[in-house]
């Protein structure tokens, strides 16, 4: 059957297209970033509980988000792009709805992995849907205006969220999420309604998706629950896991013959995809662990507010932006390589940097460490995804894109999750090591312990307050102990990535390559640097 396309949108409709899809593109990218600031005041909002419960909500939401990668496609390919785009934000703005007015984790946990799931069938779609509208003489215009809108929210997300939630309460973000998500639905479909799409009726791998899921699910539900449910001695946690050693291989053995694929494993037979993204899942692992554990230990521990905590986020983003502008022209031509090794080295020594601060006055000093981080946090994605991508098929770089995209985010929900586990088994640890310092049979001859209790009463306190001052200055200061344990051993796993990057072959492009074959690079490129 005859497909009729409307012709390219001009003039205002064109811009309006370009802002609305930005915008689209934006809410989800600024709802995944902007949480994480909130989860302080999501935690006390919803009933008092704990902030690994806070925690659970936002990781879930990235392996909803992981997870719609592989779906977008087929519903893309069966009911158009449009279309899709149009039904995800309204579903958006229904999720939306949900979790500004539940007042307990049963209700707020769902539609979080809802929203997840709506946004990340959106991520993979709103690229094409611009680049429909540009000539081909302009489209790498197009993919440089995508880019702006990929980094700004990366940019303004934390520092933005934290100050909607001190000025105006967590629930608000939800709030403008449904009139945007509203209005972003409306104005698409109004102005692409009755585009035309090439209808493709591949088959979906259904069994490779519930397999899928059940994996990222499961392993993520036990690495969120652990802490709270004592691992093994949880009969739950122990079926979870049974259930994740037995859907691993049963996926792994279904993909290998499988023609259309969900999650297509034979990618890993190819040596520079199987090392670059090893390095990018692991590396992002810690990354946003890292950043997800100290924005809100910043408030917990040392007492800042949420936009506060946000601003040290705002000035890391500061070079990270200019960097990443730049970084995909400059890693042409040169083997990836060098320039991963020197990323990753670098992240070792900042992580070692940060590491060495051991009281809360260093924390003074910790904007320069940020900005430094900033720095190679830009030029993080564009070596590694070069050395993926390089000598795969033209036909298989987009299909590589999307699936080491879904990784990544996938590896970013652990490392949040594991993060708290290490907090939570090494705070324990250095209060055991503080007390046998302060009071134990070590020094037991000092009582130090002692010796500071009379002080802070000479002072004028009260006795029990003063136990009280010093048993929180000792809980804070095993806390930021834990929270260096956490920086050094993400020091020595970069040390490790960057002689990983060295079993990969050395990579180049041709002197010449093809316009198309450029433009689908770029494009997988910028698909693999999100959210």
């Amino acid at each position: 059957m005859k497909v009729a396309y409307a012709k390219r949108l001009r003039g205002w409709r064109f811009w309006l297209l370009n802002l609305t899809l930005g915008l689209g593109h934006m809410v989800v990218l600024f709802n995944a970033g902007s949480y994480i600031a909130l989860m302080p005041h999501v935690a006390g909002g919803l009933g008092g509980m704990s902030p690994s419960m806070g925690t659970w909500a936002q990781t879930d939401f990235m392996i909803a988000l992981a997870l719609a990668f592989p779906i977008a496609r087929w519903l893309s390919g069966r009911y158009g792009d449009y279309p899709l785009w149009v039904a995800a934000f309204l579903g958006y703005a229904a999720a939306s709805a949900l979790c500004a007015v539940s007042d307990s984790i049963w209700l707020f946990l769902p539609a979080r992995i809802v929203l997840g799931f709506a946004g990340g069938v959106t991520l993979p779609i709103g690229q094409s849907l611009m680049l429909k509208e540009y000539p081909d003489r302009l489209k790498s215009l197009g993919l440089g205006v995508w880019g702006l809108f990929t980094v700004t929210p990366l940019t303004l997300g934390c520092f933005m969220g934290g100050w909607i939630a001190d000025e105006f309460g967590w629930r608000a973000l939800f709030g403008m999420n449904i009139v945007v998500a509203l209005a972003i639905a409306g104005i698409t479909g109004a102005l692409l309604h009755g585009r035309g799409w090439q209808r493709r009726y591949g088959r979906f791998d259904f069994v490779g998706f519930l397999l899928l899921s059940l994996v990222l699910g499961g392993v993520q539900t036990v690495f969120n629950q652990g802490n709270d449910f004592d691992w093994f001695d949880s009969p739950f946690l122990r079926a979870a896991m049974a259930a994740i050693a037995l859907a691993l291989p049963c996926l792994i053995v279904w993909e290998l013959d499988e023609p259309h694929a969900a999650f297509d494993v034979r990618l890993f037979a190819q040596r520079n995809f199987a090392v670059g993204v090893t390095c990018l899942t692991l590396g992002f692992l810690v990354v946003q662990g890292l950043l997800s554990l100290l924005i809100v230990q910043l408030q917990l521990l040392l007492g800042y507010s949420s936009s506060l905590a946000g601003v040290l986020f705002l000035a890391m983003i500061l070079p990270a932006a200019p960097v990443t502008a730049v970084m995909h022209e400059v890693v042409k031509g040169v083997d990836a390589r060098v320039f991963a090794c020197f990323n990753l080295l670098g992240f070792a020594f900042v992580f070692f940097w940060m590491g060495s601060f051991d009281d809360p006055e260093s924390f003074d000093q910790i904007l320069w460490p940020m900005l430094l981080f900033g720095f190679f946090l830009g030029s993080f994605f564009a070596p590694l995804t070069a050395l993926a991508l390089h000598g795969l098929p033209p036909g298989q770089i987009m299909r590589a894109a999307e699936e080491a995209g879904m990784l990544r985010i996938a590896a970013g929900a652990f490392g949040i999750a594991l993060q708290g586990v290490m907090l939570f088994r090494r705070g324990p640890f250095h209060q055991l090591h503080l007390a046998d310092q302060l009071g134990g049979r070590r020094f037991a001859s000092l009582d130090l312990w002692r010796q500071a209790t009379s002080r802070l009463e000479s002072a004028g306190l009260d006795s029990a307050v003063a136990q009280g001052k010093l048993a929180s200055a000792f809980k804070q200061h095993a806390a930021i102990l834990a929270l260096n344990d956490a920086f050094l051993m993400a020091c020595c796993l970069f040390l490790g990535l960057a002689a990983l990057v060295w079993l990969a072959h050395p990579t180049h492009l041709p002197l010449h390559p093809r316009r198309a074959d450029e433009l689908r690079e770029i494009r997988a490129e910028e698909l693999m640097d999100q959210p």
